[in-house]
């Protein structure tokens, strides 16, 4: 079987004519290029190949998931609500409230919760819901990490903005630094993407960085996304929530305490459910109110057997430690063979390596090559400032998403490779 290939080849020519010209300031998508850079490679290691470069969860998804489906068949036949059930809302509404110690009543099921399928197209179509034609002015900003997940810079720039990205780095604390946001970037700020834990270096924002983040928000005027999605897989320490920070702070009379925020959740991580395309949106009201607007038109809204099978999964916590017991065991068997190479440490979240190997390009190809590794380049995930190098290009980026016995013996392949 042959699979599709609809990645633009070198040489091709587009008439002006044709096509939003916008798409053409994106590159390839991460996996369009690590495909790229390793073919015509055969591995010379005789063995499968390990493949570390997609955080797709492997673990089996919980057996509530294919009963609560097949108990509701009935659903196929029917077009779901845009909003989805009121069950969904009130099982995520009911896990935020427990998860983040809301107070209770305080998140309107109704009001201040969307489900979408799976969070890329949220998080993307979130640009075309909060970019404005200008902003004082002038060209929206949309301001993302660095590293970031690619649907960010690609909402943005079909938005019409300009992608800032921030730079995430370790003398940062792997997250933008927010006192070198100037007034003038943030006046223009339309939208800014936050992950946390981040996507790939696992650091989770503090209660104190996050409050800083929503008053910025709300002092200029912009939208704070914040991608919770990789919230549930964590070492130690629960990260905080934003809606938990947010609860917490001052607010004007009549306002929500959501004002100017609005975050994600998924179950492709938290339940390994990455198939099903189930997440959802909480927060700021208006937002979701014109967010439910926009997908009307152009989302099909959650089938109600996924509606039906992602409210039980919100609803049961057991799954949940189990898969966190598995991803220790997976960063145990890693530490083993990575501690004190390549800057490795343990991150506060997500199950995601980002290990200093010099170039990242070479050493997957090297991986690959000599040993049926399969990971990203770290370059993949970033872009350069003008004047400055890729900060991506010295890293290279493992999923730690196979059993911890093969994680372990990828790793010391990967210090047997790499030295």
């Amino acid at each position: 079987m042959v699979s599709a290939d609809f990645s633009v080849h070198p040489g091709a020519v587009f008439s002006e004519a044709i096509g939003n010209d916008r798409l053409d300031r994106l590159t390839d998508y991460p996996f369009t290029r690590l495909a790229n850079l390793l073919s015509g490679i055969t591995p010379r290691a005789n063995t499968a190949p390990v493949l570390l470069s997609v955080g797709e969860p492997q673990h089996p998804p919980p057996a509530i998931l294919d009963e609560t489906l097949r108990a509701n068949v009935a659903g196929w036949s029917k077009y779901p609500p845009v909003g989805g059930s009121p069950d969904f809302r009130a099982a995520a509404g009911d896990w935020l409230t427990r998860r983040y110690g809301l107070p209770a009543g305080l998140l309107q099921h109704d009001r201040s919760i969307l489900p979408v399928s799976g969070t890329r197209e949220a998080l993307f179509m979130l640009a075309l819901l909060a970019v404005p034609s200008s902003k004082a002015g002038r060209q929206p900003a949309v301001l993302m990490p660095n590293p970031f997940y690619a649907p960010y810079e690609g909402g943005a720039v079909l938005a019409g903005a300009e992608p800032v990205f921030l730079p995430a780095t370790r003398e940062t604390g792997f997250l933008p630094d927010l006192d070198a946001l100037t007034p003038e970037l943030l006046e223009r700020t339309a939208l800014f993407y936050l992950c946390t834990p981040a996507n790939p270096q696992g650091a989770a924002a503090s209660a104190a960085y996050l409050a800083r983040a929503i008053g910025l928000a709300r002092e200029y005027g912009f939208v704070l996304a914040v991608d919770e999605c990789y919230a549930e897989i964590y070492l130690d320490t629960p990260p905080v929530g934003a809606l938990q920070v947010a609860a917490g702070l001052p607010q004007a009379a009549g306002d929500t305490p959501w004002a100017n925020l609005l975050v994600f959740h998924s179950l492709s991580k938290r339940s390994s459910a990455a198939g099903l395309r189930s997440g959802f949106v909480a927060g700021d009201p208006v937002l979701l109110g014109r967010f439910s607007r926009l997908r009307s038109y152009a989302n099909a809204g959650m089938p109600l057997p996924i509606d039906a099978a992602s409210a039980a999964l919100w609803r049961d916590e057991v799954h949940v430690e189990e898969n966190r017991r598995l991803y220790r065991a997976k960063f145990a068997a890693a530490e083993a063979e990575l501690k004190g190479r390549y800057g490795y440490y343990r991150p506060d979240g997500g199950f995601f390596l980002w290990l200093d190997v010099g170039d990242g390009e070479e050493a997957a190809r090297r991986l690959w090559a000599e040993g049926a590794i399969r990971a990203l380049p770290g370059a993949y995930l970033t872009r350069s400032n003008p004047g400055e190098p890729n900060p991506g290009a010295p890293f290279l980026r493992i999923a730690l998403v196979q059993d911890a016995e093969l994680v372990g013996q990828a790793c010391a392949a990967i210090v047997r490779i790499l030295g």
